[in-house]
């Protein structure tokens, strides 16, 4: 290689005079160049980052999960009368049916019922609007939760409902910036619980996936179920009633069972819908292995259905397969803008070959006395090509440049997270330069085939 440019290093110093002595048209030249590598590393680094936050988003919504949520019918969306009273009586969600899971399906690797509602948390006078989240153990597992202090909660907590609590970044924050929190009090809703753990504070987005049982960590305490179910609300207190007189409702034409929700003493808790019949908020499973995630789902789904009397009143959800389904749709949209950008490239490539024809027209005299007083053919393919390669490499430098701000600024202004990683650079770059090759040998070999007798004489 050194050898190469020492023998040709006049040739390639003539193309560095032809670039600085033609400043504005090299300039000019080089535009499509930098605006097409530009393009290429914004999008680039917008894929990555779409990918690394399904990744997070994939963490954090927890690996092989199902969630069963209860499907809680609007009173003014119910059908005709002679329905209603045909209609069998469910139960809903409730502990009773993550018992019945945890004995039956064998691919059940971890399971968490959960139980939520907003209230005020307070503690020296300073309120905070927070999520009281009831859960067993397994929930922190099923979603990725890891402390930052303190411990999960013991088996004798859990059963029986101790008032302990796991709080999360935002509310330490809020409560507890200048004192450690484990041991600490908190009130939640007129209730004391002793702090016995901290969560780490995640910062990953999961808008979208509220509905689908995905909470905002930060913001939340955890209790145990129990404690959730002795100390807050139990609706199936109000159930256990309804199932006694449901035969009875059958024979009456009255608009349907209403089940009010036992709060203690909770007035945003209350707010809820009154048909809300269901114990639990929620149902996390876990598989073992992604393969037995569909099977598993169709298992709970018929045995669900059997346990609630064939009312389908909940629905399953595997956010895991949406968001594989979301990154995929993504993908395709990445390649296709990808591919978008990569025109411009092309298009850049095709104008320094148009100006390098109509430099080679311009230069044809100085070509014939090169030719003339000793210049080989080579000589005069590397000085243009060197003057192509020059240009597109230059704009290739000068794109890296306004892609990663242009990508910084997509993700300050958009709010999108964008990734500008060594290989998308390398691969700007390489194909710049390649450009420069490809488009620039055309017009360097016309120029040095042309005959120096018929280049002296043109006018």
């Amino acid at each position: 290689m050194l050898k190469f440019f020492f023998r040709y290093y006049h040739d390639i110093e003539i193309a560095v005079e032809s670039i600085v002595s033609n400043k504005l048209k090299s300039m000019l030249t080089a535009l499509g160049i930098i605006f097409g590598v530009a393009a290429v590393i914004a999008m680039l680094a917008i894929g990555k980052g779409a990918k690394q936050e399904i990744m997070d988003q994939m963490k954090m919504v927890g690996v092989n999960n199902i969630i069963i949520n209860p499907v809680i019918q609007d009173k003014s969306s119910s059908s005709d009368e002679g329905e209603k009273q045909q209609k069998k009586f469910s139960r809903g969600l409730s502990m009773l049916d993550v018992d019945a899971v945890k004995e039956t399906i064998p691919s059940v690797k971890r399971i968490s019922p959960e139980i939520s509602f907003n209230s005020t948390a307070m503690m020296n006078g300073v309120k905070y609007t927070a999520k009281l989240v009831g859960v067993s153990n397994d929930y922190f597992e099923l979603y990725n939760l890891p402390l930052v202090a303190g411990a999960f909660f013991n088996d004798y907590q859990e059963e029986n409902g101790i008032q302990v609590c796991i709080i999360g970044a935002n509310i330490r924050a809020k409560f507890f910036s200048k004192i450690d929190p484990i041991g600490q009090y908190i009130k939640f809703n007129g209730i004391w619980l002793k702090v016995i753990g901290v969560l780490q504070k995640t910062n990953v987005s999961l808008t979208g996936f509220e509905e689908k049982g995905v909470n905002v960590y930060n913001d939340n305490i955890y209790i145990p179920i129990e404690t959730m179910l002795l100390r807050y609300q139990n609706r199936a207190l109000v159930n256990t009633k309804l199932a006694s007189e449901a035969t009875n409702l059958q024979f009456f034409g009255g608009g349907g069972m209403m089940v009010s929700r036992i709060v203690s003493g909770s007035s945003d808790a209350s707010s809820d819908s009154e048909t809300n019949y269901n114990q639990l908020d929620r149902i996390v499973v876990q598989v073992a292995e992604t393969e037995q995630l569909q099977p598993t789902t169709e298992i709970l789904s018929r045995m669900l259905t059997r346990r609630h009397s064939g009312v389908k009143d909940f629905e399953l959800t595997v956010p895991e397969l949406l968001l594989k389904q979301q990154q995929r749709t993504k993908d395709i949209f990445n390649i296709v803008l990808g591919a978008i950008a990569s025109i411009s490239l092309i298009v850049g490539g095709i104008g320094i070959m148009n100006i390098m024809f109509a430099s080679v027209m311009e230069r044809i005299k100085e070509i014939g006395t090169r030719m003339a007083i000793g210049a080989k053919k080579m000589d005069i393919v590397v000085q243009f090509l060197a003057e192509a390669v020059l240009i597109s490499v230059s704009g290739g430098f000068i794109g890296i440049f306004f892609g990663v701000v242009m990508a910084k600024l997509i993700e300050q202004i958009a709010g999108i997270m964008t990734i500008v990683s060594f290989f998308s650079v390398f691969i700007a770059f390489g194909v710049s330069a390649a450009v420069g090759v490809i488009f620039g040998y055309s017009p360097a070999k016309r120029a040095s085939e042309r005959d120096p007798i018929e280049s002296l004489r043109y006018e």
